[in-house]
C-alpha cells in the first residue's frame, strides 16, 4: 500500500484496467456460443478454400486482436470479438495439424495440454496468480490470450477425438462434456473446490462441449450430424451471439465490480485524494 500524488482523473484511468468480464452465466453462454460459432466457421472456410479461408482467418485473427489489446479496459464488443476470432484461428490451427501434418487426435490432444499446462505454468511463476481478476497489466493479458488459444486448440482436439478417434459420435460427445462440465461446478458448490482452478476446468470444457453441438447440428447424418450445415449452423449461433454481445455492451452488467467504470468509483477517488487516503497502486507490470 503506497501513498499516490497522482490527480483524481489519473488515479481512475488507473484503475479502470480490467480486461476480461466478470464471470456470470452470460459469460458462459456467450463461451459456448463462441465456442460452436468458431468451430463451424472455421470447416466452412476450409470447405470453401483451405487456403483462401486460412489467410482470411489469419489476418481476421491478427486484426481482432490487435484491437483488442490496444483497449485501456474491458469492452464486449472487443473482447468477444477477439474470444469468437481465437474460437475461429484455434479451430483451424488444430485441425490444419490433424489434416495437413496428419497427426491424429489422440497425438494432437494430449499435445495441446502440454502446451495448455506449459503456458498456465509459465503464467503463474511470472505473476504468482492465474485469477482473471487480475488481468490488468499488458503483459498478464498476453499470458491470458495465450492460455485462451491454447485451450481452444485443446477442446477442438479433445471433441473431435472423442467423436472420431473413439467412435462416440457428436450426441454422445455432447453428453460426456455435459457431465464432465459438472465436476468443477460441484466441486466449487459443495467442495470447496479452488475458483481460480475451477474456472479453468470449466473453461476448457466448454470448448469440447461448444464444438460437440455445433458438429452435431451442422455435420451430415452419415457421422451422427443432422445435417444442417456448416453455414446455416454459423448463422443461427450469430444471430444468438451478436445481440447478447450488444446488450452486454450496452447495459456493462459484465464489468468487473470495482475496475469498471461504474459511476461512483470518480467521486470515490476524487474523495480519498482529497483527504489524503492512501490508494493501492496499480500491479507493476
Amino acid at each position: 500500500m503506497t501513498t499516490d500524488t497522482s490527480s483524481p482523473r489519473q488515479l481512475t484511468a488507473r484503475r479502470v484496467l480490467a480486461k476480461v468480464p466478470e464471470i456470470t452465466l452470460v459469460f458462459w453462454v456467450l463461451k459456448l456460443l463462441s465456442t460452436g460459432i468458431g468451430e463451424v466457421i472455421s470447416d466452412y472456410a476450409g470447405s470453401v478454400s483451405t487456403t483462401y479461408g486460412a489467410i482470411v482467418i489469419t489476418v481476421g485473427f491478427v486484426l481482432v486482436m490487435w484491437l483488442q489489446l490496444r483497449q485501456p479496459e474491458y469492452r464486449a464488443a472487443y473482447y468477444w470479438a477477439a474470444v469468437l476470432a481465437v474460437a475461429v484461428f484455434g479451430t483451424m490451427v488444430a485441425d490444419g495439424i490433424h489434416g495437413d501434418i496428419g497427426f491424429g487426435y489422440a497425438v494432437t490432444t494430449p499435445m495441446f495440454a502440454l502446451i495448455t499446462a506449459l503456458i498456465f505454468l509459465w503464467w503463474y511463476r511470472s505473476e504468482g496468480t492465474l485469477s482473471i481478476h487480475t488481468i490488468d497489466t499488458p503483459r498478464r493479458e498476453r499470458f491470458y490470450w495465450a492460455a485462451v488459444f491454447a485451450t481452444f486448440a485443446l477442446g477442438t482436439a479433445a471433441g473431435d477425438f472423442t467423436a472420431t478417434t473413439l467412435n462416440l459420435g457428436y450426441l454422445a460427445s455432447i453428453l460426456l462434456f455435459a457431465g464432465v462440465i459438472c465436476i468443477p461446478a460441484i466441486g466449487w458448490w459443495r467442495f470447496n473446490m479452488n475458483p481460480i482452478f475451477g474456472f479453468w476446468f470449466a473453461y476448457v470444457i466448454t470448448r469440447p462441449l461448444g464444438a460437440s453441438f455445433s458438429d452435431w447440428f451442422s455435420k451430415p447424418a452419415s457421422i451422427t450430424g443432422l445435417g444442417l450445415g456448416n453455414g446455416t449452423v454459423a448463422w443461427m449461433g450469430m444471430v444468438v451471439f451478436i445481440p447478447i454481445v450488444a446488450w452486454v455492451a450496452i447495459t456493462k452488467l459484465d464489468i468487473q465490480p470495482g475496475r469498471g467504470p461504474h459511476p461512483h468509483e470518480h467521486r470515490d477517488v476524487e474523495h480519498a485524494a482529497a483527504h489524503g487516503a492512501p490508494v493501492l497502486a496499480p500491479d507493476a507490470e
